[in-house]
């Protein structure tokens, strides 16, 4: 039994992060009586975890290095709220080992493993050499030091490689290279990466595995000396070294593999007496495992490891930190169930997964049995200056397939438009057959290649145009200045029908339509005919029956874009201007950003001649670094940014000219 006199219980918290885990954080803390602050960038001082919180300090500047990089910064807030405890949730300052010191020394309580415990092994190099050490089997990697003996390096590791950051996590400061000529450029890239978001630049090569498992063990330790593992997640599924899907437990694990990898997790943290959550990561092909790295923070994923153990994790990291023991052992825990983790992005699947920042117009999530983890509401904003994640949707069930059909289902019931984003992506991912058998490789995506986005049917397109047209309709009759007690239609003689032309992806459609004297409409599409009855209308919708069958759909505006969602998902349609608009696209040899971001360096010069392939922008979004190449050979004649705009997908960016 505990010595109450010895628990120190923690009385406001500070949230050393934002968005989404702030307010998952914030949650937790306030079911156990624990006053929340907040600290926010100027960007996000109209965002849902500041309001939430009890307390909200500001930090003065836009960028991460400016606001929730600057441990001081975060420090004086500490201090200004009254603060007795700091959690920083995860990336940022979370495994920064002199920032974790820092807060001891001020006499705070840190929610996260010791200063010392980071250090050992928060590097990835440092938890290599560990592991070596204790004999768990680790991948080849060597240091990137400056100067020259990169290309010796190299050729040591062997190829593929991957330059990997020795700091942080998430997949940034990471990349793969094929041949020797490119090592430098992507040991420049990923340095640069990782210092923006990490505030450290060390990278390291390792010797890549093309078609591994991604499997990771949950430990916990108390300040007692009790240390157990929460089993394992899989978090296979990844594009760009980043994870989207997880679930637990993992579909390659049996109880022998799971007792092999726990037992070496458990053997680190029992080594530099491990406390608070963590997470040991390892590369797992058939019956043979490699050591990857320790995360020494809560991970994104957590709430999958929640799902099947009954624990909350956030709560157990606070009950550690206020000197309580865990209360439980190895022996007591055990796995129910099956559960799957989503990561929601504002990012573009069909144009290689790129960032697209831009405003949340409708956030609805679904009301069944999935658990949404989120940082948004209707009229957000996603920024180009931090992560792309929107939210974490996690659904629970008896079985796998289960847990993938309920979480496809919510997925699709959920209202997400405004911001392009991988929604579509990860329902046809869960119902891929290859997912739903549990082959899920590292290369995934790249082997099996799910829907980058939703086909829509003739019959869905349909009902969304004609729901569209009679809403319109509707609206615009309510709206009108004079003759307002006239039926809507109402023609002293015969006349046309009445139209509208909208665009549903790449196609444009003419729809006609006629009111009925009965208040019913006579709609026309193409070469069909309709009868439509509007049911009832609403503000945000409308109920109707389209030739015997009915339906509701939720309907709003934004300028000539409608976003509607109905019976089968979102879809969005833009009506048509009367008169056409002009576009950089009409630009010959138009050179467009694909993402809203900021321009990081440009390679090229006016009148330079350029082959297909060179490389001539890179911009930053999201805390990473995109390449813009030249897609065919010419001649640069206008450049029309510079090393630190901020441009907006579809920017001009520069014009190239045939040779």
């Amino acid at each position: 039994m505990a010595d109450v006199a010895a628990i120190q219980p923690i009385r406001r918290l500070l949230i050393a992060n934002r968005g989404e885990i702030a307010r998952r954080i914030q949650r937790t803390a306030h079911e156990m009586g624990i006053d929340t602050v907040a600290v926010y960038a100027d960007g996000d001082v109209s965002a849902p975890f500041v309001r939430e919180a009890d307390i909200a300090i500001a930090l003065k500047g836009n960028l991460p290095a400016e606001t929730y990089l600057d441990a001081g910064k975060v420090l004086k807030a500490c201090k200004r709220a009254g603060a007795d405890a700091v959690h920083p949730g995860y990336g940022f300052l979370s495994e920064n080992a002199s920032f974790a010191r820092s807060v001891a020394r001020a006499g705070l309580r840190w929610i996260g493993p010791s200063g010392d415990a980071i250090a050992a092994v928060g590097d990835k190099l440092a938890a290599k050499a560990l592991m070596e050490e204790l004999g768990v089997p680790t991948l080849p990697a060597l240091e990137v030091k400056e100067g020259p003996g990169l290309a010796a390096a190299a050729r040591e590791t062997g190829f593929p490689l991957l330059v990997k950051a020795a700091a942080g996590g998430g997949g940034r400061g990471m990349r793969i290279v094929q041949e020797s000529e490119d090592v430098a450029e992507a040991v420049a890239s990923a340095r640069r990466e990782a210092l923006a978001a990490f505030g450290d630049g060390t990278v390291f090569l390792e010797r890549w595995l093309t078609k591994p498992r991604h499997v990771e063990i949950q430990i916990l330790g108390d300040n007692h000396g009790n240390v157990v593992y929460l089993f394992e997640r899989e978090c296979s599924i990844q594009r760009r070294h980043q994870k989207i899907i997880e679930e637990a437990p993992s579909p390659a694990v049996d109880a022998t593999m799971r007792a092999r990898m726990g037992e070496a997790a458990l053997t680190v943290a029992r080594r530099i007496g491990y406390t608070s959550a963590g997470t040991v990561e390892f590369l797992l092909d058939g019956d043979d495992f490699w050591f990857l790295e320790v995360n020494t923070r809560l991970q994104v994923e957590h709430p999958v490891t929640e799902a099947i153990t009954g624990l909350d994790m956030v709560r157990e990291q606070i009950r550690i930190a206020e000197g309580e023991p865990l209360g439980y052992a190895q022996d007591d825990l055990s796995i129910t169930g099956h559960a799957i983790e989503a990561r929601l992005y504002a990012e573009d699947p069909s144009n290689d997964f790129l960032p697209a920042g831009g405003s949340v117009h409708e956030w609805q999530p679904d009301d069944g049995s999935a658990r949404f983890d989120s940082g948004i509401e209707s009229g957000s904003d996603i920024s180009v200056d931090f992560d792309a994640m929107i939210a974490k949707v996690i659904v629970a069930a008896p079985t796998r397939r289960e847990a993938a059909a309920r979480l496809a289902r919510a997925l699709e019931r959920t209202r997400l438009q405004g911001v392009t984003n991988n929604r579509d992506f990860l329902v046809a991912t869960l119902r891929e057959p290859a997912f739903l058998i549990g082959d899920t490789t590292t290369d995934f995506i790249d082997r099996v290649s799910p829907g980058r986005r939703r086909e829509l049917s003739m019959s869905e397109k349909r009902d969304a145009l004609i729901a569209v047209t009679v809403y319109g309709q509707a609206r615009r009759r309510e709206g009108a200045k004079v003759l307002g007690n006239v039926p809507s239609g109402w023609r002293n003689t015969f006349m046309p029908p009445e139209a509208a032309t909208f665009r549903v992806g790449d196609v444009e459609t003419r729809v006609e339509y006629r009111s009925r004297r009965d208040g019913a409409f006579d709609v026309s599409i193409g070469d069909n005919d309709y009868r439509v009855t509007v049911l009832s209308q609403e503000a945000d919708g409308v109920d109707i029956e389209v030739d015997g069958r009915r339906f509701y759909a939720a309907i709003s505006q934004c300028a000539d874009q409608w976003l509607l969602h109905g019976p089968g998902g979102d879809i969005e349609l833009l009506e048509l201007p009367r008169f056409p608009t002009g576009s950089h696209a009409a630009v010959a040899g138009a050179l467009v950003a694909p993402m809203p971001g900021n321009v990081a360096s440009v390679q090229v010069a006016n009148g330079e001649s350029v082959s297909q392939g060179q490389l001539l922008f890179t911009l930053e979004a999201m805390k990473m670094e995109h390449r813009i190449t030249a897609q065919r050979s010419g001649i640069v004649s206008r450049i029309l940014v510079e090393a630190g705009d901020q441009v907006d997908n579809g920017a001009l960016l520069a014009v190239l000219e045939e040779d």
